[in-house]
């Protein structure tokens, strides 16, 4: 169920493999197993950085080698180069870089000429893949070009949050600002809903003399529906395979990774997003978050992902492409199949959609486009022909995978006098 069975009408290039690149510690990353999965059933050889050797990406049947490297994405991006350039030397021939988080796009967007020797990527403005994956630089690009995004301010001081809380209408939402720091010195773990006053002057005494927040007007939930956008451009912003879907559960709920969603084609959201990519120049991969507000009927831009989505393979067209297949036959200069997306395919990721639909439940929120029976389920983890990776997961998450669900759900629950949402 988790194969495609879609006929592929093309061929990869086998003589050039694929490399995961990712900075931080998240061993459960089901994209980067999806990532090797979908080059690796088309003869692709991947390569994948993995924090050690029982990683579920590390047992993929489809990969030839993992290289054991722990970083934390708080390292000086000399060393991050280096690191790179060390193993592009030891796969022996360029491959086509696949990061899986902003660190590891901007790191490759800013150092190209470095990385271009050994490496295959999308060539794109040095500056802006931070840009867009800057909370703040991000909502100034949405004003520029007219997208819609949710009202925010950018606090530098406490003083600034004070002026905010006297005005502000809650709950608001609170997010890490930009994209290094979320690691190195975090505001908050993740997208926070904050429901009152109080909760948020109590929570920016943690943020220091300068809070590294963007705090945000909250999209009522009951007034909202959750849309995704993935997609691939070329060198002229272009876009090569483009899918809209809705996004039915969440975990930590309402605010978290994709635990549950359909693809469900959207014409007017793929165009919007066309447009926009197209006005700010950009090239790869895209993973867009965009709640509708039905109060208003506009699409509001809540994050730009420019790099994979760790749900893509909830996407692929007629022909068998989603984004990574995209981007890997365009840098290997081979023609990339039109086709329509295949509607109502369902995306579960098995270890998290469990507590979010129970959470769901209880929140009464609905997804009215969501389809009433898929034509098909993608599970993140579960593939048959290749079973080890959720074996792998299993065996990591019994503990501190239920620890680290319980900690997210106690931080924003702690938050609901402070809350969680997006």
């Amino acid at each position: 169920m988790a194969r495609s069975t879609t006929c592929t009408p093309f061929e990869a290039d086998p003589e050039v493999p694929g490399l995961i690149v990712k900075f931080g510690d998240y061993p459960l990353h089901h994209g980067g197993v999806g990532a090797i999965r979908s080059l690796g059933r088309l003869g692709v050889p991947m390569y994948a950085i993995t924090e050690d050797r029982c990683t579920p990406a590390a047992a993929s049947r489809y990969l030839s080698r993992a290289f054991t490297w722990r970083t934390t994405g708080t390292e000086e991006p000399e060393r991050l180069v280096e690191g790179l350039v060390l193993i592009g030397r030891r796969i022996g021939r360029p491959a086509v870089l696949v990061p899986t988080d902003e660190e590891a796009a901007v790191l490759i967007a800013e150092n190209q000429e470095a990385l271009a020797d050994r490496f295959l990527f999308p060539r794109v403005d040095p500056l802006l893949p931070r840009r867009l994956a800057s909370k703040q630089q991000l909502h100034e690009l949405c004003a520029e070009h007219g997208i819609a995004s949710p009202a925010a301010a950018f606090p530098r001081s406490y003083d600034d949050i004070e002026a905010f809380a006297e005005k502000a209408r809650f709950p608001v939402v609170a997010k890490n600002r930009e994209a290094f720091l979320r690691r190195s010195q975090p505001a908050v773990n993740g997208t926070t809903r904050i429901a009152t006053r109080a909760g948020l002057l109590d929570l920016a005494r943690g943020w220091g003399e300068h809070p590294g927040v963007i705090l945000q007007e909250y999209l009522p939930r009951e007034d909202a529906e959750d849309w995704i956008v993935h997609a691939y451009f070329d060198r002229d912003s272009v876009p090569l395979a483009m899918f809209t879907g809705v996004k039915v559960r969440s975990w930590p709920p309402h605010a978290g990774m994709t635990a549950n969603a359909y693809a469900v084609d959207n014409p007017e959201l793929a165009d919007l997003a066309a447009r926009f990519i197209k006005q700010i120049g950009f090239a790869g991969i895209i993973d867009l978050d965009l709640r509708f507000d039905r109060r208003d009927g506009q699409y509001k831009l809540l994050d730009f992902n420019p790099r994979m989505g760790a749900q893509f393979r909830l996407f692929e067209n007629e022909w068998g492409v989603d984004v990574v297949r995209a981007m890997h036959l365009d840098l290997t200069g081979r023609p990339v199949p039109e086709g329509e997306q295949r509607d109502g395919h369902r995306y579960i990721v098995e270890n998290i959609d469990l507590p979010a639909l129970l959470a769901y439940r209880r929140s009464g929120y609905t997804t009215p486009h969501a389809p009433a029976r898929p034509t098909g389920t993608e599970l993140a983890w579960l593939a048959g022909d290749d079973p080890l990776p959720f074996l792998t997961m299993l065996a990591r998450f019994v503990r501190p995978g239920a620890k680290h669900l319980y900690q997210l759900w106690r931080t924003n629950r702690r938050g609901s006098s402070t809350g969680s949402g997006s």
